[in-house]
């Protein structure tokens, strides 16, 4: 594992808040998603185990400023995750909206999206994120210097309160640092 991927596994698979800082190439996106998709497979085997279906819902969103990073994630999410069972979808914009539509509607495991564009998809009550578990804001630095915030804002106000949020950054500014803590409980 890479030292980033050491320090945040930990923390990611125990469900707190984490806020993640390292360079861009040191595996950020591996730190957040292999964690989360071992919990996400423990709860599936858990629920099996004791004879439950687990209704398919959406309990990862991954919120990333660019639509190259989110189909990036959701690739490396596709990949990791080949042989699980688990599913995902991006979203965002620049393409048909109809498979994105459908793919919300259907509740796939992990969603990544850009902000906007999720919020077209929550305007037109596609989305459903009443069982989202964890938030994982990828670059937020970017999505500051990129004017999302306010979209970001009002997207974490439609989660479950009870979620774990992740920030991950390849700079940690005061005015990321103070945007995390208004949205985060406690984070390490």
């Amino acid at each position: 594992t890479t030292p980033i991927q050491s320090a945040v596994f930990p923390h990611v698979m125990s469900g707190i808040d984490l806020v993640g800082c390292a360079e861009t190439g040191t595996g950020k996106t591996a730190a957040f998603l292999l964690p989360i998709m071992q919990r996400l497979l423990d709860a599936q085997l858990d629920a099996e185990d004791a004879g439950e279906t687990r209704p398919q819902a959406t309990r990862v969103l991954v919120l990333a400023p660019t639509r190259e990073l989110a189909l990036q994630i959701e690739e490396d999410f596709q990949g990791l995750g080949y042989h699980t069972g688990l599913s995902g979808a991006a979203v965002f914009g620049g393409v048909a909206a109809g498979p994105q539509d459908r793919a919300l509607r259907a509740g796939v495991d992990l969603i990544v999206a850009t902000p906007r564009r999720l919020l077209d998809h929550i305007n037109s009550n596609a989305a459903n994120f009443e069982s989202v578990e964890v938030l994982v804001l990828d670059e937020a630095d970017r999505m500051l210097d990129m004017g999302f915030w306010p979209d970001v804002r009002r997207i974490v106000s439609m989660l479950p309160a009870t979620r774990q949020t992740l920030l991950f950054s390849a700079t940690m500014s005061d005015e990321v640092t103070r945007s995390a803590s208004q949205i985060m409980r406690d984070p390490k």
